[in-house]
């Protein structure tokens, strides 16, 4: 089912969550065991993240350093298969620009139409840890709106060969990610919003949010997406702070502001412990205001760590 069908069925607001594919020679069970517990919540859907390659610098006998390309965390489409096929929910892989070619993507949008996965999140994706700034494929999609055309093209039955007759129309239904405090790369808000304009234009069904510590912000963000013209759902995305190194280092990586209220509070903690109880103490009050102003779900990024998340539901659900 699709996630907008899923959010127009609901009488409520639902739970979701994203995770992360296990690391390569990891067991598949291990994510089983995370999400074990967190299917007592009964989420209608969940997101897999897909990760671009890294390169690796191996020295070689004569001394020199031979560059190698590797995928930490493959197998995403593997992944959502087996999710749904073990508990009967509906999964979102993530489709990104970096690291893929047109062709590469196109296979993968048709294996995922032939295992009947119904959603994708559509993200440009991050650059290389190496590299200052994202630098696309040569042959791929150098924005998301360029990759949100070719899965929207494949909707219509519009593959990369023009040459093909009454091709096969997929039906994904597609997400894409929205930045209550603008993409750090966007010059100003009227700028982002502009772009994530085009992009519900182009197709986009539903909109997920990067991370936020602050709900007036996510507020506003809705607020002027709604005054804007775009009337997609907008689905808030939290993560519980779990370590006092976290204050720090998220706002750093994902240019998010953490309120003075909670950066205070976790400065005066002496260790981890206390850390996430503060940390899932104010997601459980942020939830709460949030199912008051009726989000559709509840979206979480539990980043392999579930018992965090299995706290807050437990107090919400």
């Amino acid at each position: 089912m699709k996630v907008t069908e899923h959010l127009k069925k609901a009488d409520k607001t639902l739970f979701s969550l994203e995770i992360l594919p296990p690391k390569k020679g990891d067991n598949i069970n291990d994510l089983f065991n995370h999400l074990d517990p967190l299917m007592e919540f009964k989420p209608p859907f969940v997101d897999v993240t897909y990760h671009r390659e890294e390169y690796v610098y191996k020295k070689m006998p004569n001394g020199l350093l031979q560059r190698k390309t590797i995928k930490k965390r493959p197998g995403t489409v593997g992944i959502c298969a087996a999710i749904s096929n073990k508990y009967n929910v509906d999964t979102v892989p993530h489709i990104i620009c970096g690291g893929f070619t047109k062709e590469e993507t196109e296979n993968a949008l048709i294996d995922l139409d032939f295992l009947g996965i119904d959603n994708v999140l559509v993200i440009r994706g991050d650059a290389i840890k190496s590299e200052a700034r994202f630098v696309p494929d040569p042959e791929g999609n150098n924005y998301a709106i360029d990759l949100l055309h070719q899965v929207s093209d494949m909707n219509k039955g519009i593959y990369l060969d023009d040459e093909l007759q009454n091709a096969a129309k997929t039906d994904f239904c597609i997400g894409v990610a929205g930045y209550p405090e603008k993409h750090f790369e966007a010059p100003n808000m009227k700028s982002d919003l502009k772009y994530l304009k085009q992009k519900v234009a182009a197709g986009a069904d539903y909109i997920v949010t990067q991370m936020f510590f602050d709900n007036q912000k996510y507020f506003d963000f809705v607020e002027k997406c709604r005054a804007g013209g775009i009337d997609v759902p907008i689905i808030p995305g939290l993560k519980p702070i779990t370590t006092i190194k976290q204050a720090s280092i998220l706002p750093s990586i994902f240019h998010i502001d953490i309120p003075e209220d909670l950066a205070d509070a976790i400065e005066q903690c002496t260790s981890n412990e206390q850390a996430r109880e503060v940390g899932v103490e104010w997601a459980v009050q942020q939830s709460k205001e949030l199912m008051q102003y009726g989000v559709p779900t509840l979206h979480f990024y539990s980043m392999g760590k579930a018992e965090p998340v299995y706290r807050i539901a437990r107090q919400l659900f």
